[in-house]
């Protein structure tokens, strides 16, 4: 089936927070001209973006399915993030239009449920009522952690009490716990949900990855395998199956996980998502992202799996030793990967050309 379960979508890096553990230094508050641009790409690019979206959102879910039964289709989703989506320089000129371009999209093409996240501090009965309008299937408060700039326990309380009550007066219902949980993915809805960079959760250990790499936060040793997991690399190759999923940045830029590999997999400003995944299906590099193993992305370059364990070794910007698969993928994505990714662009803007040609 030409398409996945899920793709999360940061339609914007502009956000009222600067918080120390953020996996990405761009979701910040910006101001002046670098306010207008921030907000200007998004503007630019979000329909083109949609535009090169799978054609349909179904996907299939073979587990539990007895042989020769017929494997039911189910609604797949579109995450839609920032930063802070509901700020009102992105909230009304790109989100809202967003929404409804995706909505009329799938409408007629199996549908698809969307999810809009938020740190849930601009959240107001007002906003609710407009995403819910739109169509919004879920509202996703990611922020529910302490070390979310401003929060603490009693903050945390407060808030979840405060939306908890604007949600369900609004005729919304508390969801599953996980979103792999699909036990109620097939329900219409609407729902809201919590979550946050707690212990109990994938994100608990905090990504090596932008200010919380450079604030020396993250807990992950080499045995915390952050591909092997829900908004990793797992599954990602896994097309029209359960568990597909992409990450997409207001640019267009492509990747297999929230986290971002080095180099992106493609752009969407440039080609349809579909057209980049089928290029990268039996590629050993990127099937080894999907089974959730980057340890073997380079087996047949000659990178060993101790090999690869050996360049995940780094130092922290404290410089206190440091050792994660991540970091290995890192250094794979420099040293190997990125001719082959961009080759493989050239390639597929070639066949599109000649395609157009014709």
């Amino acid at each position: 089936m030409n398409s996945v379960e899920s793709i999360y979508y940061v339609l914007s890096t502009l956000c009222h927070r600067q918080c120390a553990h953020c996996y990405e230094d761009r979701f910040r508050p910006y101001h002046g001209a670098e306010l207008v641009e921030v907000v200007d790409q998004a503007r630019r690019h979000f329909r083109r973006i949609i535009d090169h979206f799978p054609e349909s959102m179904r996907y299939r879910m073979p587990e539990g399915v007895a042989p020769g039964e017929e494997v039911p289709e189910k609604t797949g989703r579109i995450i839609l993030s920032g930063g802070e989506v509901l700020l009102p320089q992105v909230r009304e000129s790109v989100l809202y239009p967003a929404i409804e371009q995706i909505v009329e999209r799938y409408r007629a093409r199996g549908g698809v449920h969307v999810v809009v996240q938020t740190t849930g501090d601009c959240v107001t009965a007002r906003i609710v009522e407009e995403l819910l309008e739109r169509g919004v299937w879920m509202i996703s408060v990611s922020g529910m952690d302490e070390f979310h700039e401003g929060m603490t326990a009693a903050r945390l309380l407060e808030l979840t009490a405060q939306l908890t009550a604007v949600f369900e007066a609004a005729g919304m219902h508390r969801s599953g716990p996980r979103a792999t949980d699909r036990t109620w993915q097939e329900m219409e809805g609407p729902f809201y949900s919590f979550f946050g960079a707690t212990p109990e959760t994938w994100i608990g250990k905090i990504w090596p990855r932008g200010r919380a790499w450079k604030n020396g936060l993250s807990q992950a040793t080499v045995t915390d395998n952050f591909c092997n997991a829900w908004s990793g690399g797992l599954n990602f190759l896994n097309l029209g199956l359960a568990g597909s999923e992409v990450s997409i940045e207001p640019n267009g830029n492509v990747y297999p996980c929230c986290m971002k590999t080095r180099f992106p997999l493609g752009n969407l400003l440039e080609e349809p998502l579909m057209d980049i995944l089928g290029s990268l299906l039996g590629n050993p590099a990127f099937e080894a992202i999907s089974r959730g193993q980057p340890e073997q992305m380079g087996v047949q370059q000659g990178w060993s799996e101790e090999w690869f364990h050996e360049r995940s070794n780094t130092t922290t910007p404290g410089g206190k030793a440091y050792q994660n698969l991540c970091i290995g993928c890192d250094r794979y994505h420099e040293e190997v990967l990125g001719p082959v990714l961009a080759a493989m662009r050239e390639q597929r803007l070639a066949a599109r050309s000649t395609g157009r040609a014709r």
